[in-house]
């Protein structure tokens, strides 16, 4: 049996779980998140705990079991506490800042590059422009437009510069070096 999968899903205070077949609605304060599970898949509820069970030990249910775990768990952790990443931002006269709803990113184009939410999630920028949060219920979500956001200016290895996450350890490679004598 699945490790991950075989762990109930603890159910805080204040968070609405709804089963329809096989659809999934946890609902909060926050807000609210749908998925649909495979069919080989059930979901029970037990006291506070919401416990997952394959019909069967084939290869892919096994696979399916923790998956589904995992996913139930975020969405449970989403609507109830929520996600952020942190970015960084490095380099000279590179910033962020927010623009009602949208990010704008100054990272060494000629031109700022405007980044649109997608539905559920906020950009907070500091006031020196260097770190921005990406907050929201899906955790697929914030990922992803963290990923996006960094993908505009990575790291590069000579400097540093560039957006990278908060904890995100940069490589850095050796510059030149002159030959002497040459």
């Amino acid at each position: 049996m699945s490790r991950i999968g075989k762990q109930p899903v603890p159910v805080p205070d204040g968070v609405e779980i709804t089963i329809d077949g096989s659809r999934v609605t946890v609902k909060s304060k926050l807000g609210q998140l749908e998925r649909s599970i495979h069919p080989s898949i059930r979901l029970v509820r037990e006291g506070g705990d919401l416990l997952v069970q394959r019909q069967s030990d084939t290869m892919q249910d096994r696979a399916l079991h923790g998956l589904t775990r995992a996913l139930v768990a975020n969405m449970v952790t989403g609507v109830a506490q929520g996600f952020s990443k942190v970015l960084l931002i490095e380099g000279t006269g590179y910033r962020a800042e927010t623009q009602g709803d949208a990010l704008v990113l100054n990272v060494g184009y000629s031109h700022p590059v405007r980044v649109e939410p997608k539905l559920g999630i906020t950009f907070l920028a500091d006031d020196r422009g260097k770190k921005v949060t990406v907050s929201g219920i899906d955790k697929e979500a914030v990922g992803q437009v963290a990923h996006n956001i960094r993908m505009v200016r990575p790291p590069e290895p000579y400097k540093g510069k560039g957006i990278r996450y908060d904890n995100e350890i940069v490589r850095r490679k050796a510059g030149k070096s002159g030959k002497a004598g040459a």
